[in-house]
């Protein structure tokens, strides 16, 4: 039986094999792009991928997902490597997992399950890891029958720890009361979300996107100098996490790293992270980091554009930072590429290069939505200028034998800043 493993998929001998399978459609006619993606997917999942296999389709079968023909192919390289899992680039209905499993014998998972069991694993905080379990749930319930014997051999089950075996004995109701009150458990923590974001009102927000594992975390520690979390694997950040832009930054600007986005994201756990992609949907400005060294950038350009269309986040200001510059083979890749999208900029978190250009694109995109403000000043009350000129960006100042005009621009909260400021300056005239 020969199935091959493409030199780009790296195995890892020790973890639990699995056999990739994809299918290119008329729609999205490349198999080969995704599985490398799936390949990443299964092992951050800890999996070692030993083979794939792909086909063609024009129809699927609503039985078992692929022709019988295909299904006889992945019977064969099932018996020869012995794998612990099959794994579908696709998403598949209750009835396809089930007949799958009955003719190969072993498990058989799809994208969105490999998905959903890797944000299970690196969920940290009480907000992700509520945010993953009702995901977890909601796929599972209509799949109850053809699941639960392999969902009790999992770590923790459906996201419950240690029940083993016991969950064979529940049923859809339990299931059902579960999704409630992890519903009403959310919601409680948007509400607590909600505040936080009410105490930042005022403040310019940028929110990183992009594509996962494209360097938004390293990004992020190079604006604010903080020490986020960095590593080289798939949704390594599953928590909004918010900094102070403070080096070499004239401004009060608020920057979140979010939760990275992939291809054929489970709608599922779209919806119950809502409330940090909210962080994305509340931003002034968006910054879209994109990984320009990987061969399909343009393509997960997409992706990630689609899915901020889908959280409503399209119509916010952006500013697409084509990151790992330094990696290319070629630097007329960037050179097209930044033709190609105006509103951009190459940088590197690496070498640094082209990060005080984005500082620059920030900072444009801030001043651009400061309001103007006039503000008269009588001569005593020169000495505020310096202390104005903190707060406000002073486009002109205009000395006559009335006074002192200035011509400012200033956001909501400076504006409150500057009024703070007049108030002490006539208390301390009328002392």
């Amino acid at each position: 039986m020969k199935t091959k493993t493409p030199n780009h998929i790296k195995t890892h001998p020790s973890k639990p094999k699995a056999i990739l399978v994809g299918v290119s459609m008329p729609s999205s006619p490349s198999a080969e792009i995704s599985l490398e993606e799936l390949a990443g997917l299964a092992t951050t999942a800890q999996y070692n991928p030993v083979a794939t296999l792909t086909q063609r389709l024009t129809d699927i079968n609503p039985k078992t997902f692929v022709g019988s023909g295909k299904v006889e192919e992945i019977r064969l390289a099932v018996k020869h490597h012995s794998p612990e899992a099959v794994i579908f680039d696709e998403e598949l209905s209750p009835r396809q997992n089930r007949e799958l499993e009955n003719i190969f014998k072993c498990r058989v998972m799809d994208r969105p399950w490999v998905i959903l069991e890797i944000f299970n694993d690196h969920a940290q905080t009480r907000e992700a890891k509520t945010q993953v379990e009702l995901a977890r749930m909601k796929y599972s319930l209509p799949r109850l029958t053809g699941m639960w014997g392999h969902l009790s051999r999992q770590r923790g089950g459906i996201g419950m720890k240690d029940v083993g075996e016991t969950q064979i004995q529940l049923d859809k109701r339990m299931i059902r009361n579960e999704i409630h009150k992890l519903e009403k458990k959310l919601v409680q923590i948007d509400k607590e979300k909600k505040t936080q974001r009410k105490n930042r009102q005022g403040t310019y927000k940028v929110a990183l996107v992009g594509y996962t594992n494209a360097g938004k975390s390293s990004l992020m520690n190079c604006l604010t100098g903080a020490d986020t979390l960095v590593e080289d694997k798939l949704f390594a950040t599953l928590d909004a996490t918010v900094r102070k832009i403070k080096k070499n930054f004239p401004y009060p600007v608020l920057l979140s790293d979010t939760v990275g986005l992939i291809n054929k994201l489970p709608h599922d756990l779209v919806a119950s992270f809502k409330s940090t992609l909210d962080e994305v949907r509340d931003a002034n400005l968006l910054i879209h980091v994109v990984d320009l060294s990987h061969p399909e950038y343009i393509e997960q350009m997409r992706t990630a554009d689609d899915l901020l269309r889908e959280m409503s986040a399209d119509d916010i200001d952006i500013v697409i930072a084509f990151n790992k510059v330094d990696s290319l083979p070629d630097i007329e890749i960037l050179d097209r590429a930044l033709h190609a999208f105006p509103s951009s900029v190459g940088i590197s978190c690496q070498t640094g290069q082209g990060i005080d250009s984005l500082r620059q694109q920030i900072i444009y995109h801030y001043e651009k939505k400061l309001a103007p403000y006039r503000l008269e000043l009588d001569h005593s009350q020169a000495i505020l200028v310096q202390e104005i000129r903190k707060v406000a960006l002073i486009l002109k100042e205009d000395y006559n034998p009335d006074g002192i005009v200035l011509s400012l621009r200033l956001s909501l909260e400076a504006k409150a800043k500057l009024e703070s400021i007049l108030k002490r300056s006539l208390k301390t005239a009328s002392e």
